[in-house]
């Protein structure tokens, strides 16, 4: 967690840059460790909502500038208006902007460095998939401050053990890179110069994907995660129908017989 910027800090909370399909969204509060404000998170769900639309981004990344990758809620600004419905909007913000990053049709990499704490730990632990360097460290230190990671906790169990979960959330203790990819926490670490370089080959990996099949392939595996064994192979057996019916499937599987590249169409 976080104090807010110095007053008089005029940059963008968001920066955005889309290249070869690979849309990055850089958190831009670095006095703040990029603290998850109001303004941060706006900003960063109304770029989301285009992400969805633009058919030039196949895939997001999201990164963050200056020291750290996400040091959590901007402390400050909670404190500036302690009413239950102000805690109310901002936690609801943030929840939603959760359920924003998983229900994405394109999807999400965390390129973290520094540290990811409470919320930015919650972030890290909602996107698909996290690059982290070798100086990363992760932690839900809510505990030490009186304030239990409740609302990171939710993205936390998902990703990681139960057991591991309830350490980092009790302990409030800084995990490193390396025990965090252990953890399933994250995907891959890197040294802290390659880092950028190995999430945008990541990145553009997944992007020459057919961008139909990544988004159905994503929403089932949430979907799926959600429901009993059973009713689970019933959704996923039933997604995989729908994703043979469509026209990049035929186009690959041809493809591969044919021993060529596919060409997709994204439909």
């Amino acid at each position: 967690m976080s104090e807010a910027a110095k007053p008089g800090d005029n940059e963008p909370a968001l920066l955005e840059a889309l290249a070869d399909g690979v849309l990055r969204l850089v958190l831009n509060r670095p006095t703040a460790r990029n603290a998850l404000s109001v303004g941060l998170m706006t900003a960063l769900s109304d770029a989301l909502h285009r992400a969805a639309v633009d058919k030039a981004c196949r895939i997001v990344v999201i990164a963050g500038a200056g020291p750290a990758f996400c040091a959590g809620h901007d402390l400050r600004e909670l404190r500036a208006d302690p009413s239950r419905e102000a805690y109310e909007r901002t936690f609801a913000q943030c929840s939603r902007l959760m359920l924003q990053i998983m229900q994405l049709p394109r999807p999400v990499i965390a390129e973290v460095h520094g540290i990811a704490t409470a919320a930015g730990c919650q972030l890290v632990a909602t996107c698909d998939l996290a690059v982290a360097a070798e100086d990363a460290r992760f932690a839900t230190p809510g505990v030490n401050i009186g304030l239990f990671c409740s609302t990171p906790m939710v993205a936390l169990t998902r990703a990681v053990g139960r057991k591991a979960a309830m350490e980092m959330l009790l302990t409030g203790e800084l995990v490193d890179a390396a025990t965090a990819k252990m953890l399933g926490l994250v995907n891959r670490v890197v040294p802290r110069a390659e880092l950028s370089a190995a999430t945008m080959g990541l990145a553009q990996q997944i992007a020459a994907k057919s961008a139909l099949t990544l988004a159905i392939g994503k929403e089932a595996f949430y979907a799926q995660a959600e429901l009993g064994l059973a009713d689970a192979y019933r959704y996923a057996a039933d997604a995989m129908t729908r994703n043979m019916l469509a026209r990049d499937a035929a186009e690959g599987i041809d493809a591969f017989l044919a021993k060529r590249p596919p060409v997709w169409r994204d439909a």
